[in-house]
Formats: C-alpha cells, sequence, structure tokens
C-alpha cells in the first residue's frame, strides 16, 4: 500500500473514508471503529486547541500503554503540536527531568502514576494542568467529550514534529528526539514493504508507547489501516492468548519478555498459524531464548535492528536466515539487511571515511526515517547527524560480502537491558557521588534474561571499603530499577590508555569470553 502524502493525518482521514465502519483498535473490552477513532481525535485536537495550545507546544504522557496516548499523538499531529511520551521506568528525578524539557503545558497521567506525580508538582512549573486517564479519577473522558470534533488540519510541513521520544545521551542527561511527519511516514511506508502490512491485517501493540516498538509501530498498524489491539502491559501469558484469540498477524517483542512467554505452561499447544512476522529486537537474544522461539514461532521471525533517532527499524533479518541450516547459521549474529528506503555504511569513527567490506568501524544510516534533531540541543544534533545526512549511530560493527550487518558493539557504551537504552556515563554520574568510590566504570555484562546488565566497577575511595549492597541502594534512590547495577565489583585500580581513558574493553573482556556478541 502507498500514500501518498507529507501529513500523518492523513492516515487517519483516509480510513475514516474509506472504512468508517471497520474496527480500528481494540483495548481490552472496548472497540472503536475507524469513524469513531476519528471523532475522538478531532475532540483531543479540539479540547488541545481551547487549552491554548499553538503549534509547536508540547503535552506530556505518563501512563501505561491506552488508546489515550495515540489519540493525542493523532490529535498533536493535526494541530501542529507534539506529543511527549515519558518512560514511565524512569526514576522521579528523571521523569522531572523530561517533562521540563519538553517545555510541555498538559500532562497525562495513568492511576499508576498519579501519586508519584503529586508529589513532585511543584517541580513541574510549566505544566498548566495534570489531566488523570483512566481509573477512579478519570478527567480524560469528560474533558474530551465536553468538545465537539474539529477536524481543522493545521498545515503541518513534512519535518514538523508531532512526537517526541526519549533517548539517553552520553552526557548521563535524556535526549527528546523529534519524530516528523517526513519520517515516520518513511519509516511506515518502508516496513510495510518489508513485511507486506495490508488492510486485512492484525497489529499487536505490546511494547509501551514511550517507546519506538510502540508508538512506531502502532503508526505502521494505522499507515496499511490494520487493526490495531493493544496491551496495557507487555504480560507474557497475556501476550501469547492475545496472539492466539486475536489472530494477529503483526507484533513487535523484545527478546525478555519473548524468554518468558517461551516458558510459559502450554505455550507449544497454542495456535499461532495466523502470526506471519514476529519482529524482535531492542537487545540481544541469548541462544538458549533463540532456540526455544524458534520452535515455538517458526518461519515466523524477523531480528530488526534499528534506534529511536531513525523512527525504529533500519535493518532486519528474515525468516529465511532464521532456519536450521549450517549455511546461514552465522547469521543469526548479524542484524540482517537494510530494509526499504534504508542506506547502511560502515565508517571510521575518527575520520568519517568508508571502511572496507568486513572491516569494523561505526554503523552509519542514512534515510527519510531520520529525527529531524534533538530538542532543544542543535551541537548534540550535528554531532549525530552530518550536513549530508547521515546518522552517526554510535554502535560498531561490520557489513559482510553478502550484505548483513553485524553490529558487535557499542561505541559510545551503551548498554541495552531488555530493550531498553542505558547510558553507563547516567550510573557513574551518580555512583561517583558516593563517599565511598573513588573511580568508576559500568559496563554490560551477559545475563541470561535481560540480554545484558549494568556491572560497576569501583575503586575504593582511601580509608573507605566498598558496601555493594549500600551501593546498591544508594543507586536506586536516583535511577530507576532497570538503570540500577546488578552487581559491584572493587578494583585497586581501573584500566587507563596513556591519556587517561578508562579501557572498558578490557574490563568487559572476561566476562564476554567465549560469546558471540551481538546487540539487535
Amino acid at each position: 500500500m502507498t500514500l501518498q502524502s507529507t501529513d500523518v493525518s492523513a492516515l487517519l482521514a483516509r480510513w475514516e473514508t474509506e472504512r468508517p465502519d471497520d474496527e480500528a483498535i481494540r483495548f481490552g473490552e472496548v472497540t472503536r471503529t475507524w469513524a469513531q477513532l476519528a471523532e475522538r481525535v478531532h475532540r483531543v485536537a479540539a479540547a488541545l486547541r481551547a487549552a491554548g495550545l499553538v503549534p509547536g507546544d508540547r503535552v506530556a504522557v505518563l501512563d501505561l500503554n491506552h488508546p489515550s496516548c495515540l489519540e493525542l499523538t493523532l490529535a498533536c499531529a493535526q494541530i501542529g503540536t507534539a506529543n511527549a511520551v515519558v518512560n514511565f521506568r524512569l526514576a522521579p528525578t528523571e521523569i522531572v527531568y523530561v517533562i521540563n524539557d519538553a517545555t510541555a503545558r498538559i500532562l497525562f497521567v495513568g492511576p499508576e502514576f498519579a501519586s508519584a506525580v503529586a508529589a513532585v508538582r511543584d517541580k513541574l512549573p510549566g505544566v498548566e494542568r495534570v489531566i488523570h486517564v483512566g481509573g477512579e479519577q478519570d478527567e480524560y473522558e469528560a474533558w474530551l467529550a465536553a468538545h465537539e470534533p474539529d477536524p481543522q488540519a493545521h498545515p503541518s510541513r513534512p519535518d514538523d514534529c508531532f512526537v517526541q521520544l526519549y533517548t539517553s545521551g552520553t552526557t548521563g542527561f535524556p535526549k527528546g528526539a523529534m519524530l516528523t511527519h517526513r519520517a515516520m511516514l518513511a519509516h511506515s511506508a518502508n516496513v510495510a514493504a518489508d513485511f507486506e502490512l495490508s488492510p486485512s491485517d492484525v497489529v499487536q501493540i505490546a511494547m509501551p508507547l514511550f517507546h519506538v516498538g510502540g508508538t512506531s509501530y502502532a503508526l505502521l498498524a494505522l499507515y496499511g489501516g490494520a487493526r490495531m489491539v493493544m496491551a496495557r502491559t507487555p504480560d507474557p501469558a497475556a501476550v501469547l492468548d492475545m496472539l492466539e484469540r486475536e489472530s494477529i498477524t503483526h507484533t513487535f517483542l523484545v527478546p525478555a519478555l519473548m524468554a518468558a512467554m517461551s516458558q510459559v505452561p502450554g505455550a507449544a499447544e497454542r495456535d499461532f498459524s495466523s502470526l506471519r512476522a514476529l519482529s524482535y529486537g531492542a537487545s540481544p537474544m541469548p541462544l538458549p531464548v533463540m532456540r526455544a522461539c524458534l520452535k515455538l514461532f517458526p518461519d515466523k521471525m524477523h531480528q530488526v535492528y534499528g534506534m529511536t533517532e531513525a523512527c525504529g527499524v533500519v535493518s532486519s533479518l528474515g525468516p529465511e536466515d532464521h532456519r536450521d541450516d549450517p549455511a546461514v547459521a552465522h547469521r543469526l549474529i548479524s542484524a540482517g539487511k537494510p530494509i526499504h528506503g534504508v542506506q547502511i555504511e560502515i565508517r571510521d569513527p575518527a575520520t568519517g571515511h568508508a571502511v572496507p567490506t568486513g572491516e569494523p568501524g561505526e554503523i552509519w544510516v542514512r534515510t527519510e526515517q531520520l529525527m529531524g534533531g534533538y530538542f532543544g540541543r542543535p551541537d548534540a544534533t550535528a554531532a549525530a547527524i552530518t550536513p549530508d545526512g547521515w546518522l552517526r549511530s554510535g554502535d560498531g560493527g561490520h557489513i559482510d560480502a553478502d550484505g548483513y550487518v553485524y553490529v558487535t558493539d557499542r561505541i559510545k557504551d551503551m548498554i541495552i537491558s531488555g530493550g531498553e537504552n542505558i547510558y553507563p556515563a547516567e550510573i557513574e554520574r551518580v555512583l561517583a557521588e558516593h563517599p565511598s568510590v573513588a573511580d568508576v566504570a559500568v559496563i554490560g555484562v551477559p545475563d541470561e534474561r535481560w540480554g545484558e546488565v549494568p556491572k560497576a566497577i569501583v575503586v575504593a575511595a582511601p580509608g573507605q571499603t566498598v558496601d555493594e549492597a549500600a551501593l546498591l541502594a544508594y543507586c536506586r534512590e536516583d535511577l530507576a530499577s532497570f538503570k540500577c547495577p546488578k552487581s559491584v565489583d572493587v578494583l585497586g585500580e581501573l584500566p587507563r590508555n596513556p591519556t587517561g581513558k578508562i579501557l572498558k574493553k578490557d574490563l568487559r573482556k572476561p566476562y564476554w569470553e567465549g560469546r558471540d556478541r551481538t546487540v539487535v
């Protein structure tokens, strides 16, 4: 399917016109047709305008998955504003930072986070109103119903941002990736072409909407006119049940969730015959999990590699390369080939020059899928995207003679644990404040469930003794739980090169010895 448009709002308008009575989305017991979804989006647009929002303004959502987040994103696309979807797994101080950084004027909060927001409300000076969504304190439905539908669309430009997702930076502070109409439409078109998505398909939205695996996948379904089935949380048993009960054809999951799904009693007896494409990625998949999932979902698995800055997927390894065949077995540790509309090259990270086939370097990506930049951070944007439109991914890897991309390490030291991006600098910044720590480095070490997890390697301050339990508890005060180190090692000194840079490669080596390290 192709759609000649530069505005995401045209997607909903198309299906509202062509298939008004077909089911568009299901969430628990709630179902809505394309016409009903469009009416709600137009009411949200009217309510946002009545609140005084103008093009360029932002709202924020702090909630588990709920259709209101998608409605807000589409309403923002219609009126020229942007929805900043907040990672609900962040610590309170981090949540405050993201909401303030986004300059959100209205904050939409799910019932699970109402008390947390109340506790930090005085630290959100730019937020003019908090609207509760769902639960006994729901205000969203009345807020929406109080306004007549407003179908008027702002004349958005292709490079206007309508959804903003946050990805941590090497400085330890999150950055808002501005995802534009042009970029998200390009991503949807490219992925739909590779995965043959059509209006007769059923797409499962299981991943959190603060992640590109959630929001971009929902917008992919919208692009294809496919029915969406949204899960509030990615519960393993519930996700399996939904795959079977709703005859899901396409889904995206992370390896940690798939590992748990493979252990659900009776999983092998389920009927997944409707499923055509199970995409997985965002973190390493241990080989035992891979084998279990290949038995559970034969000829259906697509390994994908991507990044928030590119709206999601940039390469894919299809089912044909997941076969139990010695001739292609080595490809299981690759990230596949670039999808439609994406160029990938390996460049020397120091010079920016292309390296020969098979040689290691930094993965560079060029595509219309690229973000408009980091919100309010022109210097960070310039460092990430070259003047001729190449995104420096920060990932190290190589491309073989057959064109397969192998992601072997992260140049910027990022750790990917259970689909969450974690930068050691964030953790190191906290640990360095502890009085017992003189020096610190955080690395990713293998974990059978999460792919990898953070480990802190510290040097004790003079006259101090490092208490591992106390240090871990200290981290939990200021960091989200998934970012906290799972263990601490104490060394006499950290290895450094002649210029004083910590040699993290040397620190990681003993933990990854004998493993084919792959980042997906």
